[in-house]
């Protein structure tokens, strides 16, 4: 038989991808191979839908094209299998785990190797229950697949009969991947590898099982990761990349990628429903479009952070891809920070010292307030905002009305009038909600023998320096500081993007600060950067620079005072 010629190179997938078009430029290559494993796939039964469907009844054609491309690559006079390598990447919610499970149902069925060892490799045990579910689901609704193969559920085992074939989903987080004689492996979100030190050794490991398995193959299912791709993920992201555009020719690689062209990238899109179904494939079935509407608005209203893991997720768009160049870095992996045990009381009781910052300018802005506690024993930075909003700002940014009323709802935002002063008032009496609130803080920081300093942006907030003064929190008494602003922030800026991404930085995930670290713009000087609030001046940032503030003065690594009021009690 004369040996087949092809590319898996498809260089025109953007139109494709535009029209709904396969990605797959090739037909199968051994045509009866892939309709024989397409009528088993097919028969299978998708038990979490009503009715019990078989999957050819509800799978589209993009997913039976994945299909029919994987076992029609295997040529059956030599055993050897043509293209050995695979790759899909789609967002969530697409039917990747009904997908995973026939197809590897499918591999054990087909396999005709005694003994062949057929892995379904996730990153956690988590993600391999998952995985197993939908294989075991389908051997377990038919009878005739009942005799045929055998369920382990306590060795998430899978075993037929008649081979002593095996199909294992290993959960690499907490069993070994070593000496495997691998046949056939399906290597689950693959992004989640990606965060893994020891990934690249132990794919290594699993797949060089297939060097004496001609008719093997490895397939990489995936959404997008929700951090910059890293490591093995990284790694083949770009490679199956470089493959699909035709940059160099693998012939034995194939990837299915939905994702968005870069010139509809630039034009956001994501933004539009009439392209929604690019990185979802599966929309209209598996796939709500009400929910992805819903889903989308309540990331918008939460702020940038909360976006980019929205579009991420659910419109497989790779971070720092979706949005303006110079947007924050942190915010990229602000959620990595999040902690949601902390409040600010928490915060109070697991610090051995505290450093607050305040920033705030006209009328119509946010005051914000910031707090730094370091954590006793770990050492860890620990982070919790709050912000003001008057009666002015409400009234002259109305555009922010809807987020503003969500942060007040949370906790995280206080609104107030600015009152008038009296003939005879005191100047406390004369005091704002805000700067009360402020005062007050400062002193039960202090009072708990935890504020080492109080940072402020001098500019336009002389009456908190003067109501701090009152309580004896001044520069002469070594509790003030006026913070200098813009590239002097540098510093403290680049340090809390550090320790974001180690992990020594931790929040409570409040949505007003999401927003503030979503809506910071990176300015660049010929020698520093700065940063401002994005260019409409809606998208505020005060209660992150307050953060900042407090960030500038714990990086001098004030010293603890001894006991705090907590370890004392």
């Amino acid at each position: 038989m004369t040996r087949p010629v092809w590319s898996t190179a498809c260089p025109d997938w953007e139109q494709r991808i535009v029209e709904g078009r396969s990605l797959i430029p090739f037909a199968p290559l051994f045509p009866e191979e892939a309709k024989a494993a397409l009528e088993v796939f097919n028969d299978l039964k998708v038990v979490d839908l009503p009715g019990r469907p078989k999957v050819g009844e509800v799978s589209r054609r993009w997913t039976t094209d994945f299909v029919e491309a994987i076992f029609g690559a295997y040529d059956p006079d030599s055993g050897e299998r043509l293209i050995k390598f695979f790759f899909q990447q789609v967002a969530k919610k697409n039917s990747k785990s009904t997908t995973a499970g026939g197809m590897m149902t499918t591999a054990l069925i087909r396999n005709w190797r005694e003994t062949a060892e057929l892995f379904v490799l996730a990153p956690t045990k988590e993600v391999a229950d998952n995985s197993y579910g939908p294989a075991a689901n389908m051997v377990r609704a038919d009878e005739e697949l009942g005799k045929l193969l055998h369920v382990q559920d306590h060795k998430r085992t899978i075993t037929h009969r008649n081979t002593d074939a095996t199909l294992r989903i290993i959960a690499a987080d907490s069993e070994t991947v070593s000496g495997k004689k691998t046949c056939a492996l399906l290597v689950d979100e693959l992004w989640l590898f990606g965060k893994m030190s020891r990934a690249e050794g132990m794919l290594r490991e699993i797949i060089g099982g297939l060097a004496a398995r001609p008719e093997g193959f490895v397939a990489f299912l995936t959404t997008q990761s929700d951090a910059p791709p890293a490591g093995v993920y990284a790694q083949q992201l770009e490679k199956f990349r470089a493959i699909r555009d035709g940059k160099f020719d693998d012939p034995t690689s194939l990837a299915q990628i939905y994702e968005y062209p870069q010139s509809l990238l630039k034009q956001e899109a994501w933004r539009d429903r009439k392209y929604w179904h690019i990185p979802n494939p599966n929309l209209g079935a598996s796939v709500d479009e009400t929910f992805l509407a819903i889903q989308f608005a309540e990331a918008e209203r939460n702020g940038k952070a909360s976006l980019i893991n929205y579009l991420a997720k659910h419109q497989n768009v790779q971070i720092g891809q979706a949005l303006r160049a110079n947007g924050w870095a942190g915010a990229e992996v602000w959620e990595r920070g999040i902690d949601k045990s902390l409040t600010l009381e928490t915060l109070l009781e697991r610090s051995e010292v505290v450093t607050m910052g305040v920033d705030g300018g006209g009328l119509d802005d946010l005051l914000g307030i910031g707090l730094i506690g370091r954590e006793r024993g770990t050492k860890r930075w620990l982070g919790w905002m709050h912000a003001f909003i008057s009666d002015i700002g409400m009234e002259r940014r109305k555009a922010n009305a809807e987020h503003y009323d969500a942060f007040e709802k949370a906790g995280d935002l206080t609104k107030f009038k600015y009152i008038a002063a009296e003939p005879g008032d005191t100047p406390a009496q004369q005091y704002a909600e805000n700067i009360r609130y402020i005062v007050d803080l400062a002193v039960r920081c202090r009072d708990l023998g935890l504020l080492a300093m109080a940072g402020v942006d001098a500019a336009g907030i002389g009456a908190i320096v003067d109501a701090l003064a009152e309580v004896g929190i001044t520069q002469d008494a070594g509790n003030l500081d006026a913070v200098r602003q813009g590239i002097a922030l540098m510093g403290a800026i680049k340090t809390l993007e550090i320790k974001l991404a180690d992990g020594t930085f931790k929040h409570g995930g409040q949505p007003m600060a999401s927003w503030c670290a979503g809506n910071a713009v990176v300015v660049q000087t010929p020698t520093a950067m700065r940063i401002a609030r994005d260019e409409s001046g809606f998208g505020k940032v005060d209660p992150l620079m307050a953060l900042f503030n407090a960030a500038h003065l714990m990086s001098l690594n004030p010293e603890a005072s001894g006991k705090s009021f907590w370890e004392a009690a």
